[in-house]
Formats: C-alpha cells, sequence, structure tokens
C-alpha cells in the first residue's frame, strides 16, 4: 500500500510537538478544535463578530489612556499594553503618583515583550498577552510557589551531585525562579524556543516550566559545578547561550514524558 502524504505529515508533526502516543495524538485533535485561551467563541461564524468587537474595546481603552495622559507616542508599546492591563483590571496608578514600570511589573513586560515579537498585529498582541496572564494566574497561581521545591525533587532523582553543590554553595536559594516561573521563560529563551513551552502552558500544564529549567541545568551542569558563589551562578543562569535551545526544549519535554507520562492537564 502506498504511502500516504498526508499522514506522514501529521506524523512528523505530531512528533515535532511531542505528541508521540495513540492518546496523545487523540488530546491534539480535542485540543485543536478547542480554544484554550478564550480570546474567541466557539461558533466560527461570530469570529469576525467578535474580532471588531475586540478591536473596538483595543481602541476605546487606548483613547481613554491617551486623554487621561499616561500614554503618548513616545510611549513603548509593552508599557501601554501595561497601562491598558492596568485600567482594565482597576489596578491604574493614581496620575500623580505614576512613574515608569518597575521591577514589580516586570513579570507582565518580559510577558509583553516576548508576544510582541511573536504576534504582529497590536490588538492580537494586547488580547493574547491578557488572555495567557489571566489564564496563567488564575489556573496556576495556586501552583507556582511549589514549583522549586518541585525543580529540587526532580533534580535529586537526575542529578544529585548538582543538587548537593547547590546546597553547599548556597545557590539553590539564587536559581532565577521568577524568570523561569512567574515569567514563563519570558527574556530567558528566544521566541522559537519559548513558543513550544508557552502551547504546554497553555494547554493546561505549568509542569513543563519545571522541567524546562531542569534541562537548562542538566545541559549546563559542567559549567555549574565549576560556579562557586550563589552570584556566579545566578548571572550565568539569567543570560544563558541562546544556540542551543531548541534542543533543550526538546529535551524537556522527553523529561515531561518520563516522569508525568501523558501530561496534557498535569499542573
Amino acid at each position: 500500500m502506498a504511502d500516504d502524504p498526508q499522514r506522514n505529515f501529521r506524523s512528523a508533526y505530531y512528533e515535532k510537538v511531542g505528541f508521540r502516543g495513540v492518546e496523545e495524538k487523540k488530546s491534539l485533535e480535542i485540543l485543536l478544535k478547542d480554544n484554550p485561551l478564550g480570546i474567541l467563541p466557539p461558533h466560527s461564524d461570530s469570529h469576525a463578530l467578535v474580532e471588531g468587537y475586540r478591536k473596538e474595546q483595543y481602541q476605546d481603552i487606548l483613547d481613554a489612556l491617551e486623554v487621561m495622559r499616561y500614554i503618548n507616542v513616545s510611549t513603548p508599546t509593552t508599557h501601554v499594553y501595561l497601562r491598558m492591563f492596568q485600567l482594565e483590571n482597576q489596578v491604574l496608578p493614581r496620575c500623580s503618583e505614576i512613574s515608569p514600570p518597575d521591577e514589580g511589573n516586570e513579570d507582565f513586560l518580559s510577558i509583553s515583550r516576548a508576544m510582541d515579537e511573536i504576534v504582529d498585529d497590536p490588538v492580537d498582541c494586547y488580547w493574547l498577552i491578557k488572555c495567557f496572564v489571566n489564564q496563567f494566574h488564575i489556573k496556576f497561581g495556586d501552583s507556582l510557589p511549589h514549583l522549586p521545591k518541585s525543580l529540587e525533587h526532580y533534580l535529586s532523582q537526575e542529578e544529585p551531585r548538582l543538587l548537593n553543590h547547590f546546597k553547599q554553595t548556597g545557590a539553590l536559594a539564587q536559581l532565577p525562579y521568577n524568570l523561569w516561573f512567574r515569567r514563563c521563560f519570558a527574556g530567558c529563551l528566544p521566541e522559537s524556543s519559548l513558543q513550544r513551552v508557552w502551547d504546554k502552558v497553555i494547554s493546561g500544564s505549568c509542569k513543563i516550566l519545571v522541567f524546562v529549567a531542569l534541562e537548562i541545568l542538566l545541559s549546563y551542569k559542567i559549567v555549574l559545578m565549576g560556579l562557586n558563589r550563589p552570584e556566579g551562578v545566578a548571572k550565568f543562569l539569567y543570560n544563558i547561550p541562546q544556540e542551543n535551545t531548541d534542543a533543550i526544549v526538546a529535551k524537556a519535554i522527553d523529561l515531561w514524558h518520563k516522569y508525568c507520562g501523558t501530561p496534557m492537564h498535569s499542573t
């Protein structure tokens, strides 16, 4: 029987995105029919209408911020997204107290900068940022404080010597947990690698973040074992080399499968 080109393409695609088993393929089929971020309604006939409403709402918020002098033509795009998000969530600072976004806003800004590189249209970009951030905190907010301990557990299984080194040097507490877990690797991984991680987060698992962090540690264990100061470890991990990140993410997905089986909805 001749090979079916469509089947071969689909099989190759499933393998590329990390779906290997029959059940995982069924899960992907369901996911592709779903709308995990809730940006558009399930009925495709309504998409154009809703898209128009989204554009109008975006423009109304933008105009309001300009009238109130929170933003102007020179305001960076990601800062505009932040002010829009704050206005919609009723946490916009008073005009008299307004100052440039600080470290407290960096989680949102990091995700915004990454999304801005991925998505060209500013309206789509803002809605994706807003829905991603809201879904992440609603769905996984309670899980975030436990991710460092989870990372420690899996590191003890995969490379206990590195874990002991971190404990002895005091570096364990200095690992860039905010960068990895609160910002979902935005600002750490290039967008091509980041999208694969975010796909898994959107589909229902924040556990993938732990395995990406774990694989980063495993990939650079020789370098890390040679660093004896916590600040040196932190500096390196905040600025990991960018040329090997696709392989790191692929291996992280393998670890995810190894420990979680078919983790479509693992948290």
